[in-house]
């Protein structure tokens, strides 16, 4: 490559504007005023340890702090024969670490100090650390060590007990929105307000990633325009904040197909779960702010921190945001009333004798409106008018897809005004018997033609018509009966 050329290779963004003093290091006052003052007062440590998250500065103080130590000035790219950095993922072994000690004994050539600045130091394998051990309990007056990490946990506590160590934060979006903002201005780039909040948002607290995402996006922009936050959406794969918001309003609103429609939308767009999911965390932590009681917004919040772990997040984010529907509260219409639960009623009351939970078996059993004893249940007696469950079904699979998720796997029997549900384990049950599954079981029965009706759920499968088929079904534990076509 020729001079000319070379002198055209533009600078990335972050080696660009890396720090060349403690005074320009954002973020860290905690850090930078304790090492300011040790060195205005000559207080040499002969060992750091700096540690914190990746891109917040970690290497760029190491590389100021060993110039500072030996009073030379520094200009980023610069390198010294007396300062040596050393890249431990690389060089872990420990036939690496005795070669180290053995040139630490070598006198610095023209500084006051030798010093040995080593990246990543976690990665020493563990015979390393005990060599580097001895030379850090003698090390020679004229060596000072910088050791930096991402994973402290990994350091043997020999080795932090005789290093001066420093905790580095990660960088609040505030700050790197301001920082943003500075080399937007330096640089001549054209960026609104939205775009640098997403950006910020984006770089998960290192300024590495933030000032990386801006030197990519530079490249995209439209010369009018600039940086927009559209464009910013389009390229790092983000949801609209439009459809971010209709997710959250069709979640709180029970609008289960305006949800399905609108996932169904964005994965069309390639928008990725995590990423989603991620948004809808963002935008739920913001509400939480401006709502005097946000207990809806915290659970939804809790729920969609296990999506991006699960092994198929899209399905994930899908249930939790379904099971997270709540009826409208502006919802008084009486017909939409939970259904009364007799068997639950039962429990609440004080009776004697003690309530004998049924057993997970088949029986011939309905629960009575009047309390639960221990006296066997009454005999059905079934209506004229046979129950229509595939109403009930189609119904909420149209409108009402979590309920309609549970009750399909339901067998049912209806008396007059009471409807029996036979949910076949303990699970679908108590789902059923939530306030908010009753509500929304309530309104359904009340759109399919059967208003004010008593429901009791059962955790055992529907037993056997047959009185002797359900004998048997009782004497071998359980069992459903199944019905086969000619």
């Amino acid at each position: 490559m020729s001079k000319r050329e070379s002198s055209n290779v533009r600078r990335a963004l972050y080696r660009k504007y890396r720090p060349r003093s403690l005074d320009e290091i954002v973020s860290q006052n905690h850090a930078t005023e304790i090492l300011r003052r040790s060195l205005s007062a000559g207080r040499i440590s002969h060992a750091y340890l700096l540690t914190g998250p990746k891109g917040v500065g970690k290497t760029s103080i190491a590389r100021i702090l060993a110039h500072e130590i030996n009073q030379l000035p520094y200009k980023g790219d610069d390198s010294r024969l007396d300062i040596i950095e050393i890249d431990a993922a690389s060089n872990n072994g420990v036939d690496d670490v005795r070669e180290l000690r053995d040139r630490v004994m070598i006198a610095p050539t023209s500084a006051n100090k030798k010093i040995y600045i080593v990246d990543e130091v976690h990665m020493l394998s563990k015979p390393a650390f005990n060599a580097l051990l001895k030379t850090l309990e003698e090390p020679p007056e004229h060596v000072v060590f910088i050791l930096a990490t991402t994973d402290l946990h990994k350091v043997p506590d020999t080795i932090i007990s005789r290093t001066q160590h420093f905790a580095f934060r990660a960088i609040s979006r505030e700050d790197l929105a301001r920082h943003l903002k500075k080399i937007a201005k330096g640089e001549g780039i054209k960026i609104d307000d939205g775009a640098i909040e997403l950006i910020a948002a984006r770089g998960d607290g290192s300024f590495r990633n933030a000032i990386g995402l801006l030197d990519q996006l530079s490249g995209y922009a439209d010369d009018n325009e600039g940086i927009t936050k559209e464009l910013v959406e389009s390229t790092l794969g983000f949801a609209p904040a439009q459809a971010v918001d209709t997710l959250i309003e069709a979640t709180k609103s029970n609008d289960a197909r305006k949800i399905v429609e609108t996932l169904d939308n964005l994965e069309k767009q390639g928008i990725q779960p995590h990423v989603l999911t991620d948004q809808l965390i963002e935008t739920l932590r913001a509400e939480i702010l401006n709502q005097p009681s946000p207990g809806w917004q915290i659970r939804l919040i809790d729920d969609l921190l296990a999506v991006n772990s699960s092994s198929r997040p899209g399905l994930k984010l899908l249930t939790t945001l379904m099971l997270a529907t709540t009826p409208s509260p502006t919802a008084t219409v009486p017909a939409n009333k939970p259904p009364v639960n007799r068997a639950v009623e039962a429990t609440k009351k004080p009776v004697k004798p003690t309530v004998i939970e049924a057993p997970v078996i088949v029986v011939k059993e309905k629960v009575p409106a009047e309390p639960i004893t221990s006296k066997p249940p009454k005999k059905v007696v079934k209506s004229d008018q046979p129950f229509d469950s595939k109403k009930l079904l189609d119904y909420t699979r149209q409108n009402q897809v979590a309920l309609y998720s549970v009750l399909s796997k339901c067998q049912f029997e209806y008396d007059e005004d009471r409807l029996t549900i036979y949910c076949g384990r303990k699970f679908s049950k108590s789902k059923l018997d939530e306030v908010k599954y009753q509500s929304q079981l309530g309104e359904a029965l009340n759109q399919i033609g059967y208003p004010e009706t008593n429901v009791t759920t059962l955790a055992h499968n529907k037993p056997p018509e047959d009185e002797k088929l359900a004998k048997i079904a009782e004497m071998m534990g359980g069992g459903t009966e199944v019905k086969l076509d000619d």
